[in-house]
C-alpha cells in the first residue's frame, strides 16, 4: 500500500510536468523576451507553498546570472513594495490565480510600469488577466489523495520556473565560467575556476635533473622535492623525459647497478604534459586516463615550467 501510493504520487507529478511541454507557445517566448529586456531585478512572489516555489525560482535565476529576489506579497502591501523599482520584472506564482495578497499588489506594480509574468493554474483568473504574460501551470489533479495539499501543482510551477531560467541563460550565452564566478565557495566553483597554474609547483619546488645525472642523485632529487617524480632535461634545457617511482622500480628490475646509471637510462621519454592555462579538473582527467599522478608543464620552447600533482588537486577540493 505504501509503495503503491508513493508510485502514484510520482506518476501524477511526472504527468503534471510532461503536460507542460504541450503548452509552451508564444507566451513562453514573450516571457523570455521580457526577462531578457529586464534592466533591473526579477522579483518572485507567491503565498504559502507557491511562495517556497517562488524562492527556489529566484535562487535558480540568481545562480545563473539573472539578479533575482523574493518578495512576500503580504509584506509587500505593508511597505516591502519599496523593494521593487521601475525596470524590474515580477514573476507571480499562484495556483488559484486569485490569491488576495497578489491581487492587492498588482495595481501598485502597474503604477510602477513593472511587467508581470504569472505562473498560474487558471488562465481565466484575476492574476492571469492582470499580468503581461500568463503561463499555464495547471494540473489535472494533486498527488495528495485528498486533493488539498499542493503537490503536483507546485512541482509543475517549479518545472516551469526551471524552464524559464535555463532558456533565459542559454539565450544570454551564460557559460560554465560565469556560473563558477557566482559559486566560488563550492566544489563546482573550484572545478570551473581553478587552473593548473594555480596549483603547479615551480622554481625551486620543481624536481629537475639532467640526462647525465646519476640515478642515485636523481633519487635524492625525487625524495627532497616530495612529488614522486623528477623532470629530466637535455643539454638545451628542454624536457627529455620524466622519472617516477615506477620508473625507478622498473630500473631496479632491469639493472643491478641502476643507481650508477644516468637518468636517461631509466626515464620515460615523451611524458604527458599539460598547459598551465588548462583547468585543474582537466588535469585530473588526463591523470586518470593514463593512470599517472603528476603532469609536467612546459613553456613554448619545451623547457620545464612546473609540475602539478594529483595530491595538490585533491587538497584543493577539485574532485
Amino acid at each position: 500500500m505504501i509503495l503503491e501510493r508513493a508510485r502514484r504520487v510520482l506518476e501524477i507529478e511526472a504527468q503534471a510536468v510532461t503536460a507542460l511541454i504541450r503548452r509552451l507557445d508564444e507566451q513562453f517566448i514573450r516571457a523570455i523576451e521580457i526577462l531578457e529586456e529586464c534592466q533591473g531585478r526579477v522579483v518572485l512572489t507567491g503565498m504559502g507553498k507557491s511562495g517556497f516555489i517562488a524562492k527556489k525560482i529566484a535562487a535558480t535565476l540568481a545562480s545563473t546570472g539573472t539578479p533575482a529576489l523574493y518578495l512576500h506579497p503580504a509584506e509587500g502591501v505593508h511597505g516591502d513594495l519599496g523593494m521593487i523599482v521601475r525596470g524590474d520584472v515580477v514573476i507571480a506564482v499562484s495556483n488559484s490565480g486569485v490569491t488576495p495578497e497578489l491581487i492587492e499588489i498588482l495595481p501598485a506594480l502597474k503604477r510602477l510600469d513593472v511587467k508581470v509574468i504569472a505562473l498560474v493554474g487558471s488562465l481565466d483568473s484575476i492574476v492571469a488577466k492582470q499580468s503581461d504574460v500568463a503561463l499555464d501551470v495547471s494540473v489535472e489533479e494533486e498527488a495528495c489523495p485528498l486533493d488539498l495539499t499542493p503537490t503536483a501543482s507546485t512541482t509543475a510551477a517549479l518545472a516551469m520556473g526551471d524552464a524559464l531560467a535555463v532558456a533565459l541563460f542559454e539565450k544570454r550565452g551564460f557559460r560554465a565560467e560565469d556560473f563558477a564566478v557566482l559559486h566560488p565557495g563550492g566544489r563546482l566553483g573550484r572545478r570551473l575556476l581553478l587552473r593548473v597554474r594555480d596549483l603547479m609547483h615551480m622554481g625551486d619546488e620543481m624536481p629537475i635533473v639532467s640526462e647525465e645525472t646519476l640515478m642515485r642523485d636523481a633519487v635524492l632529487e625525487i625524495s627532497s622535492k616530495r612529488l614522486g617524480m623528477t623532470a629530466v632535461i637535455d643539454g638545451g634545457g628542454r624536457v627529455a623525459g620524466i622519472i617516477t617511482d615506477g620508473d625507478l622500480r622498473r630500473g631496479l628490475e632491469k639493472y643491478r647497478d641502476v643507481l650508477d646509471r644516468p637518468a636517461k637510462a631509466c626515464m620515460t621519454r615523451y611524458p604527458k604534459i599539460i598547459d598551465r592555462e588548462e583547468l585543474a579538473a582537466r588535469a585530473v582527467q588526463v591523470m586518470e586516463q593514463h593512470k599517472i599522478t603528476s603532469l609536467l608543464i612546459v613553456d613554448g620552447a619545451g623547457r620545464p615550467d612546473g609540475v602539478v600533482h594529483l595530491h595538490d588537486i585533491l587538497r584543493a577540493g577539485v574532485v
